[in-house]
């Protein structure tokens, strides 16, 4: 599915156990960018734009350029339409042919390749600007869920943007000025549009559905997201929720196969660039980091998409290659680590200061000794909108992961003051005899002390929970 990033993790170093902070794009981005948690930033949702609610903010790329880095941006780094500008020397860098006037507002993920498909989706975003002006991808978020046409790889988007992004790393590989350079794919998002051939690595029929299709036992009715995401494309219109809504087989195949083809484009993607930077002679002298923005469900609990708390929503990818330790060369660690971590991480593995005000910590040392003594617990949490919550009410979900159980408490909240309300209910899954979170104990009599330690633990928050080695 994934040779070239297969081989980045050999030769790289592996964080098997990362978690975001948040399990929607915007707040999980802005947290890893400006190194603090949701509850800092107060970026919680998917609208929430980080620079108005912060704007003395200093984000990563900021903070590099104060120590000489020239700082370079092409695509999804923060959410599609916050670019944040300030944050670079070169913001924003789009394939010339999507540079349309009209079209800087659209995210480059909406785009497809066929002209009669893409005149229709233009018809019916102009139909739905008429009801209402400002909409979420600037309205062009509509048509099929999944497209294959038999193209080269640069007719769509992100390979578009390969091409960007190669011709830009030969431009700055003659410079002497060191560089941070962020290059946001937006597959495997919605919709699975990508070239024919990456679908055909696939046998449809072949493919596993996933093993529990069903919404988790004692599950609360906040936990779960309505799935609005899949709810704009064609055909998905009539999804209410999990716990109404099912998507029939062979749909879950295509929508399956469409995902894994998603990832294999990406795959090949950055297989081009890593060549790319061993032909101009940077490979050696660059830190490569692969990491996504939150997990994501494939009909795991009857649902599709992201935006929940469990565990395979919170769950995400975290590769480092420092081609300069050598003697980590496919390690791994399958200690706790954050999204929120990187920011430290990558001061200290270029040898910058470490901000004072990092709400997370550098992993590097896990580098040198990935069995290292590490977070006793990783944290994320989850704002559930009434419009959203089949109850019509607003509620924060506040996550707890240790190694062995995955807690969860949920609060009415108040999004005039932001603050939390009354406590309402709580989850409790063990990761070692139901690590899909099939079973919410947390009433059980027998888990009351596992409860009470976790919740204790829980409000004590993550400066309680780091490594040893930084609380000396």
């Amino acid at each position: 599915m994934s040779p070239n990033i297969d081989q980045i993790a050999a030769e790289g170093f592996t964080f098997r156990n990362t978690y975001c902070q948040a399990a929607v794009c915007a707040p999980s981005r802005a947290s890893l960018m400006t190194g603090v948690r949701p509850n800092t930033n107060q970026v919680w949702h998917l609208g929430d734009e980080f620079r108005k609610i912060n704007p003395d903010a200093v984000t990563m790329p900021q903070y590099f350029k104060k120590f000489g880095y020239r700082t370079i941006n092409i695509g999804k780094i923060f959410h599609n339409y916050m670019p944040d500008s300030i944050s670079w020397d070169e913001p924003d860098l789009r394939p010339a042919q999507y540079l349309r006037p009209e079209w800087l507002g659209r995210d480059g993920e909406t785009f497809y390749v066929n002209e009669e498909l893409s005149k229709k989706q233009a018809i019916v975003r102009d139909s739905l600007l008429k009801l209402r002006p400002i909409r979420y991808a600037d309205g062009w978020n509509s048509g099929p869920a999944w497209e294959m046409e038999d193209v080269h790889d640069t007719m769509y988007y992100d390979g578009a943007q390969t091409e960007l992004a190669i011709k830009t790393l030969r431009r700055l590989s003659k410079d002497k000025e060191p560089f941070y350079f962020a290059l946001g794919y937006f597959r495997p998002h919605l919709p699975f549009a990508v070239p024919k051939k990456y679908w055909d690595l696939y046998d449809r029929d072949s493919i596993p559905l996933a093993p529990n299709p069903f919404i988790p036992k004692n599950s609360p009715i906040m936990s779960l997201n309505n799935m609005y995401e899949l709810r704009h494309y064609d055909g998905f219109s009539h999804l209410v929720h999990p716990t109404v809504s099912t998507i029939g087989i062979d749909t879950a195949r295509i929508l399956k196969q469409g995902y894994y083809a998603s990832v294999s484009y990406i795959d090949a993607q950055i297989g081009r660039l890593v060549q790319e930077l061993k032909n101009i002679g940077l490979y050696e002298n660059t830190i490569l980091v692969i990491w996504g923005d939150h997990g994501w469900k494939l009909g795991e609990h009857n649902s599709w998409g992201k935006m929940s708390n469990y565990n395979i929503d919170i769950h995400t990818p975290l590769i480092i290659l420092d081609p300069r330790q050598s003697e980590n060369k496919g390690k791994q660690t399958f200690a706790l680590t954050e999204l929120v971590d990187i920011f430290p991480s990558l001061c200290e593995l270029s040898g910058i200061d470490v901000p004072d005000y990092m709400e997370g910590t550098s992993f590097v040392p896990l580098m040198k000794d990935p069995d290292l003594e590490w977070k006793s617990a990783v944290f994320s949490q989850f704002h559930r909108r009434p419009n959203i919550s089949p109850d019509g009410k607003r509620y924060m979900g506040y996550s707890i992961k240790t190694k062995n159980y995955h807690f969860i408490e949920w609060y009415h909240w108040d999004n005039e003051t932001k603050q939390k309300g009354d406590y309402v209910t709580s989850e409790l899954y063990n990761s070692t005899l139901d690590p899909e979170e099939n079973d919410n104990v947390t009433s059980n009599p027998e888990n009351k002390e596992i409860v009470d330690a976790l919740s204790n633990q829980l409000k004590l928050g993550w400066q309680n929970a780091k490594p040893p080695l930084t609380n000396k």
